[in-house]
């Protein structure tokens, strides 16, 4: 910094620079200016708002948002592009008792300084023309009168054109689909008296009709079969009310996705009510378990600040325990209040054979039991204990001589815990425990890696598998196909946002139930999933953790020598392909000390 006297070195900057610094916070992706300019239509009283996306075969090109609200003046359509002009505050006091979703100023100043804007607009009411507003890239706006239906429509194009160095960082146009999508259903449940249509492309993606009964629309998002498993919840205390649906708890996932919450009719991401909601259910639930869960909130403005970020995504509560333990009564007492007992369901699903596609029956034979054997005597096998067998053998190695370079000692077998840890002594008199799944995790994991990319054997499936996914998990699983295809799973498109599992990595063996290829696809699509990972180590990560022996399988003594025997082989022995121990170590001299035998 220079600190002559002669020579300032702080300055003003100038507005085209601070609008674009503005913008950084503001519009990060297509996703960001989606959701306020979506915001802006809510606001302005729409009854049915429209969104056009289009893209090219990499990116997102332009994105067209079209409303019925009250439009606007010329006058106020040309002010509306300067930065901190609104119509919902008037000063500091009104902060503290925000009742619309947007009110900074900030949004249309900070989307035309960074893309090529075109608002067009017309007061409800009047018999004024309409108003065309067009700005490229924080210019001066040039304004016209127009003719226009009432409402407003804003067409906003070659995003981030003038700072490419914010243009570089996004994603490809799946990924910032599905950020569409998942900022657009948060907005569809927290507003269902509104009607939205998404297209994309000019094709239908979603649609959702003005209802005041949230089911319905929770039905077009995420399907019928959802709206069976849900429960009712209300609660309404001084300061807060709560309404809206959670699921029972057979009815589950292993991430948050599904757990959708808006606070004063804003969808808001908060890890406060999330948390709350997973302890209402108690011990309900595994805590790796999420339900899905819809809550509204009406919580009174003065304890609500939702002028913590620009985005508004993010909102700070005042009396936050109080709040949190109110979301905890409310959905235990609705779980209580019902009979939550699950229903059966059939083992798999019903057949479908595309027409065109012959069935080609899996690997693994299919044996008469019925009629005793000629000769000999045969033991009993539980259904259970045979499908491990099988598992053990999509993992058994050509040879039975383990490596000269083993990283692990000889170890004998003594017997089994809880279906969940093997118990060996080695020569040395050594005692190990064995986490069983972790250990055939590790042997599946790196089995997997080892094949060749692109060479890995499928199974074809006697019925393919349905699978109905979100519009955000269908942006992301199209875009992981190709890999998925290379690791043995072979996927189609069937319909809008439904796919059709063909076949799947013959080293899954055969497949016993077919959630669990459903359960594999919302790993991969999860927004928990690892980030820092590419596709094909994603891939063989779930694939090893989905087909390896579960813990709390109940293993005979045969098969828990097996696993011993093969995990000898394994390059890295000792923790599973996410960093967790596969054994323990006790020395005699542990075991000693332990019970003060020293």
């Amino acid at each position: 910094m220079n600190t002559g006297n002669d020579i300032s070195a702080i300055h003003i900057l100038d507005q085209a620079t601070v609008n674009k610094i503005a913008a950084g916070e503001i519009v990060e992706r297509p996703a960001s200016v989606l959701k306020e300019l979506v915001e802006n239509a809510i606001d302005a009283g729409a009854q049915s708002i429209r969104i056009d996306i289009s893209s090219s075969s990499d990116e997102i090109v332009s994105i067209r948002i079209v409303d019925d609200g009250c439009g606007m003046s010329q006058a106020d359509a040309r002010l509306a592009f300067t930065p901190h002009a609104t119509s919902k505050i008037s000063g500091i006091e009104d902060l503290t008792h925000i009742h619309t979703l947007g009110f900074r100023g900030e949004a249309l100043a900070s989307i035309a300084a960074v893309s090529r804007v075109t608002l067009i607009t017309r007061l409800r009411g009047t018999g004024v023309s309409g108003t065309k507003v067009v700005v490229n890239g924080g210019k001066e706006p040039e304004v016209s009168e127009t003719g226009a239906p009432e409402g407003t429509s804003v067409f906003v194009e070659d995003l981030f054109f003038n700072t490419p160095a914010r243009k570089k960082f996004q994603k490809s146009k799946n990924t910032e689909s599905a950020h569409i999508h998942a900022i657009l259903e948060g907005i569809c449940l927290a507003h269902p008296e509104i009607s939205f249509r998404l297209y994309s492309n000019r094709r239908e993606q979603l649609v959702t009709d003005r209802t005041t009964f949230l089911p319905d629309t929770i039905a077009r998002i995420y399907g019928s079969e959802v709206v069976k498993d849900l429960i009712p919840v209300e609660l309404s205390v001084s300061f807060i009310k709560i309404s809206g649906f959670i699921s029972r708890p057979a009815f589950v996932r292993k991430d948050t996705s599904r757990m959708m919450i808006s606070i004063n009719r804003r969808y808001v991401s908060s890890p406060t009510i999330t948390a709350a909601i997973k302890e209402g259910y108690g011990s309900l639930l595994s805590k790796d378990l999420f339900p899905f869960a819809f809550l509204s909130l009406e919580i009174n403005t003065g304890l609500v600040d939702v002028n913590v970020h620009p985005t508004k995504k993010q909102v700070r509560l005042s009396r936050e325990k109080e709040i949190a333990s109110a979301v905890s009564e409310a959905v235990t007492t609705a779980l209580f209040s019902h009979d939550l007992i699950p229903g059966g369901t059939p083992p798999s699903q019903p057949q479908i054979i595309a027409p065109g596609r012959e069935a080609v029956a899996q690997s693994d034979a299919h044996y008469d039991l019925s009629a005793p054997p000629a000769e000999g005597v045969r033991e009993t096998m539980h259904s259970g204990t045979a499908f491990t067998d099988r598992q053990l053998r999509q993992t058994e190695l050509i040879t039975g001589m383990a490596p000269a370079d083993a990283k692990l000692p000889v170890m004998e077998v003594i017997g089994q815990f809880g279906g969940i840890y093997i118990l060996a002594a080695t020569d040395a008199g050594e005692l190990i425990l064995i986490d069983q799944h972790a250990v055939h995790e590790r042997i599946l994991y790196e089995q997997v890696s080892a094949r060749t990319e692109g060479l890995h054997r499928s199974q074809e499936l006697i019925i393919p598998v349905i699978l109905h996914r979100t519009l955000k998990e269908s942006s992301i699983l199209r875009e992981i196909i190709p890999a998925l295809t290379q690791e043995g799973f072979i996927l189609e498109e069937f319909g809008r946002d439904t796919f059709l599992v063909r076949a799947i990595p013959v080293v899954l063996g055969k497949l016993e139930d077919t959630t669990m290829i459903d359960e594999m696809v919302s790993d991969l699509v999860s927004d928990e999933a690892e980030r820092s990972i590419n596709a094909r180590e994603k891939i063989a990560r779930i694939i090893a953790c989905r087909g390896a022996i579960k813990a709390g399988t109940v293993c005979s003594p045969e098969q828990c020598l097996r696993l011993v025997q093969q995990i000898r082989y394994a390059k890295n022995p000792f923790t599973c392909p996410h960093g967790r121990p596969t054994m323990i170590r006790f020395s005699r001299a542990d075991l000693d000390s332990m019970f003060k035998r020293t």
